[in-house]
């Protein structure tokens, strides 16, 4: 991916070609919608450096208005993000979120195994979350019966080497929720040092967390998935992935 994003003040917006890496990234396209495997380490937004809104312009292909994301992934976060190419659209998306309409699917690598500990293979985390900060660790988000209302279901899909492969379907869509249910349950996933994952190791290198897959309550009702990142896949083929 490149390390350098044209100037929008030395740059005109149309003059902004798609790059190969970002084209192979489309998973669906069509007049009104585009669902994009977003790379990790690519914020969607942010203050300064590369993002993906430096990257809208490209993503016009032939509209006259930019696309917009209808909803957010973490920063380390690859996978399926959803973007509204027309108004009407981002407008239906944005209401199916807030609506909780969407399936979301994610798959995550995670330290340890969550069905030993609950007794089962499948589960419900219902546990608050709260932002906090402190000058030492900066901000993250705590469980904390005080904050807002977060629920993720679970189910573990593998096993291997100390490692467990969970699919993860959660129900809200608070910030770092499903990394921080996750260590919640003793099970932190692969890569995610803020929250007691540690570095990927041997591995790879990498937050293990994949937005697998979308299903949007469009007509008809529309199913994207996004492949499997490489850093991801030693970890998956060692839990039979």
């Amino acid at each position: 991916m490149p390390s350098r994003v044209p100037s929008r003040g030395r740059v005109r917006q149309a003059e902004i070609a798609l790059p190969d890496w970002l084209r192979a990234r489309i998973l669906h396209l069509d007049p009104d919608l585009l669902v994009l495997d977003k790379p990790a380490g690519l914020p969607v937004s942010a203050r300064s450096g590369e993002t993906l809104e430096h990257w809208l312009p490209a993503l016009r292909l032939g509209k006259s208005r930019l696309p917009q994301p209808a909803h957010r992934l973490d920063t380390d976060t690859a996978g399926c993000l959803a973007l509204g190419r027309t108004a009407p659209m981002l407008a239906r998306l944005n209401a199916a979120f807030a609506a909780r309409l969407v399936g979301k699917t994610y798959w995550a690598v995670v330290r340890g195994d969550p069905g030993a500990a609950a007794g089962g293979e499948s589960g419900l985390v219902d546990a608050p979350l709260a932002k906090t900060s402190s000058a030492a660790r900066g901000w993250r988000m705590v469980v904390d019966p005080k904050g807002d209302p977060a629920r993720s279901a679970w189910r573990v899909l593998g096993r291997g080497g100390g490692l467990c492969w969970l699919e993860l379907s959660p129900e809200t869509g608070r910030t770092h929720q499903l990394r921080v249910h996750c260590a919640h349950l003793g099970c932190p996933i692969l890569g995610d040092a803020l929250y007691g994952g540690g570095p990927a190791g041997a591995q790879g290198g990498g937050l293990h967390l994949l937005a697998r897959a979308l299903v949007l309550p469009l007509d008809p009702v529309l199913r994207v998935e996004a492949p499997v990142p490489a850093h991801m896949r030693a970890a998956l083929a060692g839990c039979g992935g």
